[in-house]
C-alpha cells in the first residue's frame, strides 16, 4: 500500500473534515477534556503551548519557570495525548490537523483568549497555521518550534524522508508501537550522550493509548501543508535545531521563506525537542521575539 499522500495536496483536500471548532457535543467540559493548566503572570502577554505527537503538555515543563514569570502560560493535551479525557476521542475527528486545530479553537474559546501567542512543537506547527486562518481575533503571534509542513521528499522539497521510508515508520508502529517507540524516540530526541532525554520521549511515547497514537502518526507523517504556510499573517518565529532528523535545516528554512517577514532561529541544540534539551536557548528566544516583534 503507498501511504504517501497526493503530491501538492493538503490535508484538508483529501480529508475534507468537520471543520475547526465543529463537532464539539453540547455541554462539553473542556478544560477537563484537554487537561487544560494555566499558570504564569496573570497580567502577561498569553502564550498557549501546543505539543506534538506522542507527547504532553508535561514536555514543556522545564520552558515553564522560565516564562512564567513574563507570560501567562495555557497548557493542554489534545485528546488522546497525556491526561486528556479519551472519551471524547473519535478517529474521524483526530483523523486530520484540523480535528486538533479544534481541539485548539475549543481551548481558545473556553478561556476567552484572544491575541494570544501559540507556541507549537513539531506538527503542532501546523496545527496553529490552521488556527489562526480560521480564528485569526485569537492569535497575534506564531512561533514554530521544530516544524515540518512535510515530511515527504519531493522534486524541489526536502521533508527528510522517502515515501517509502514514511510507509515503513507507519507500518512498525501499526505492527508493535511499544516497541516501535522504545527505538524511535531517543533517535527523535537525540542527544545520545544524554540518554535521560531519550527515555523520557520513549514513557511519552509508551504512555499514549495505541490505536490513538496510531491515528495521531499517521495524521502527522502523512500531512502536507505547504500551501496553508501562505495563509499565515501574524508575526511568526521559526526555531530550528542545528541537527534535528525529523525537520532538518532545509525544512526551516523552505518554512521562512514561505511566511513573509517571519524570523529563523537556528538553537545551538541536537535533536527534535529544543525544550527539553536547551530550555534556556529556546525560552530565551521566544522570550527576544515576544519582546521584539509587535
Amino acid at each position: 500500500m503507498n501511504l504517501a499522500p497526493p503530491h501538492g495536496h493538503s490535508s484538508r483536500s483529501r480529508l475534507d473534515p468537520p471543520g475547526p471548532g465543529e463537532g464539539k457535543p453540547a455541554g462539553t467540559d473542556i478544560r477537563r477534556r484537554n487537561n487544560v493548566t494555566v499558570t504564569g503572570r496573570e497580567d502577561g502577554p498569553v502564550l498557549l503551548l501546543a505539543h506534538g505527537f506522542g507527547c504532553d503538555q508535561n514536555l514543556w515543563r522545564l520552558l515553564v519557570p522560565l516564562l512564567a514569570e513574563d507570560f501567562r502560560l495555557v497548557l493542554f493535551d489534545y485528546v488522546g495525548s497525556g491526561r486528556s479525557d479519551p472519551s471524547a476521542w473519535s478517529e474521524q475527528r483526530y483523523s486530520s490537523l484540523e480535528g486538533y486545530a479544534a481541539d485548539v479553537l475549543d481551548v481558545c474559546e473556553e478561556l476567552d483568549l484572544r491575541d494570544a501567542t501559540f507556541v507549537g512543537h513539531s506538527v503542532s506547527a501546523m496545527v496553529g497555521v490552521l488556527a489562526a486562518a480560521e480564528a485569526p481575533q485569537r492569535f497575534s503571534r506564531l512561533v514554530m518550534v521544530a516544524p515540518s509542513p512535510c515530511y515527504i521528499d519531493e522534486d524541489g522539497y526536502r521533508g527528510g524522508f522517502s515515501a517509502d521510508d514514511i510507509g515503513e515508520l507507519l507500518e512498525s508502529l501499526e505492527t508493535n508501537y511499544l516497541g516501535w517507540s522504545a527505538v524511535m524516540a531517543p533517535m527523535i530526541m537525540g542527544n545520545a550522550d544524554r540518554p535521560e532525554l531519550g527515555r523520557e520521549l520513549t514513557t511519552s511515547f509508551c504512555a499514549t493509548d495505541p490505536d490513538m497514537a496510531r491515528v495521531f502518526a499517521r495524521t502527522t507523517f502523512l500531512s502536507d501543508s505547504r500551501e496553508d504556510l501562505g495563509t499565515v499573517a501574524v508575526p511568526t518565529l521559526v526555531l530550528e535545531c542545528e541537527q534535528d532528523v525529523i525537520a532538518p535545516r532545509e525544512v526551516g528554512a523552505y518554512v521562512n521563506a514561505a511566511i513573509p517577514g517571519s524570523r529563523l532561529v537556528t538553537l545551538e541544540a541536537t535533536g527534535h525537542c529544543p525544550q527539553l534539551s536547551a530550555p534556556q536557548a529556546t525560552a530565551a528566544a521566544i522570550t527576544d521575539f515576544m519582546r521584539t516583534v509587535r
